[in-house]
């Protein structure tokens, strides 16, 4: 392990995660693990790249220097950036999964009991059933959530990083808002909304804002297509800013015109349950009744509106093609366990359906403390009215 002070947590952070990681190996009688998603690869060594379209891992051994196998030109990312000392690189004409076996027999561990992330994203089924074939009649275990485990809860360190991730996101929206105006693209409003956030120091997030304007709000996760916002309608804008693959998300409305009966409604509704997040949210509540709160408020409307979706998702690392870590914890029902401190949530009581025809959004990403949670945002709840001249 190359000891630095460049990357972007201390070394004592990284090695407290490896540290962990090879406690619960030892729990599973583990004697090496093959890590293959970016998330968890990140989170291990401070190594990133948008190179995930070629394979890469990390062989992380119970005992002994871990080694990175990658693409040629992704070895210098390793060099650049983490603590790694060992890689086992290939080339673009060669053979990724014949260069991990041969990376697991050099480091004498074929025959010990070694597992992968069978769940892995960026290790797919044709390149697993090459691995299963290498192995022959050697069984393989699956240590699918063995690194997440230690992702649940934010260090102070990375709740520092994710407060950077915050201003990117803040300055983005505001930046947004500021540009909803009748007769200004979707295009146009999007454009403000990157500008801001990267002169903010924010990098480039796993995915780029969400910006929908009058009927296209009803589209899920759709992006910006050029359309115009015209007098009377509203934006509905989601935003999520990052630093160093750490991600902060928020969503807020904009409405052109008159503030409707219904669409105050849907505003009320929204900030009365952040409210409750922030009066209920705490250690030890179940992830089932954090969702119920939301829920509850929200479909408790004369709206027509609905909540379509889970009640909030946990957010920290990420790459393309999403910013959340809900694969990690998701607010849903019948999820029982309890919430701890560190934790971190993008809340999120939209209302999908606002009259049959209108989707609106009010949203923060919260950290749960030590007896309650607190938000990363100072940015207004309320819809954003812009009046005609």
């Amino acid at each position: 392990m190359i000891k630095r002070d460049d990357m972007t947590f201390s070394m004592k952070e990284y090695e407290r995660r490896l540290s962990e990681l090879r406690s619960r190996m030892k729990e599973r009688l583990l004697d090496a693990v093959i890590i293959t998603d970016p998330g968890n690869i990140l989170y291990l060594t401070d190594y990133q790249t948008t190179g995930y379209s070629y394979f890469q891992a990390i062989v992380v051994p119970i005992e002994g220097e871990p080694v990175m196998v990658t693409r040629k030109l992704e070895e210098s990312n390793v060099f650049a950036r983490t603590w790694v000392e060992k890689t086992s690189p290939y080339e673009d004409t060669g053979d990724a999964i014949q260069t991990l076996f041969d990376c697991l027999k050099d480091m004498n561990i074929l025959d010990k009991h070694i597992a992968f992330e069978r769940n892995s994203y960026f290790f797919p089924a044709y390149q697993q059933a090459r691995l299963h074939s290498a192995f022959g009649d050697r069984f393989i275990y699956d240590c699918y959530g063995i690194v997440e485990q230690s992702r649940l809860c934010k260090s102070k360190e990375e709740i520092e990083v994710l407060k950077k991730a915050a201003k990117a996101t803040e300055a983005g929206m505001k930046a947004g808002i500021a540009a909803c105006k009748p007769g200004v693209s979707e295009n146009e409003i999007a454009a403000e909304i990157s500008a801001a956030m990267f002169k903010a120091g924010g990098e480039f997030p796993a995915v780029m804002p969400y910006v929908t304007t009058g009927p296209r709000t009803m589209i899920g996760h759709a992006t910006w297509e050029g359309r115009k916002l015209k007098e009377g309608e509203h934006a509905f804008l989601e935003v999520g800013g990052c630093y160093r693959r750490y991600h902060t998300a928020m969503m807020r409305t904009v409405v052109c015109g008159e503030l409707s009966d219904s669409m105050y409604k849907a505003q009320e509704v929204m900030k009365r349950a952040l409210g409750a997040v922030h009066e209920y949210f705490r250690p030890g509540l179940t992830v089932s009744d954090a969702n119920a709160i939301v829920r509850d408020i929200i479909m408790d409307n004369d709206i027509g509106a609905t909540l379509c979706t889970r009640a909030g998702y946990s957010l920290g690392i990420a790459f393309p093609p999403s910013w959340d870590e809900g694969s990690i914890i998701s607010l849903n029902p019948g999820d029982f366990r309890p919430l701890q401190e560190g934790m971190v949530f993008h809340v999120i009581p939209w209302m999908w359906g606002i009259d049959g025809d209108k989707t609106a959004g009010i949203s923060d990403t919260i950290q749960i403390t030590k007896d309650g949670c607190k938000s990363f945002f100072k940015t207004d709840r309320d819809f954003t009215v812009v009046k005609s001249k």
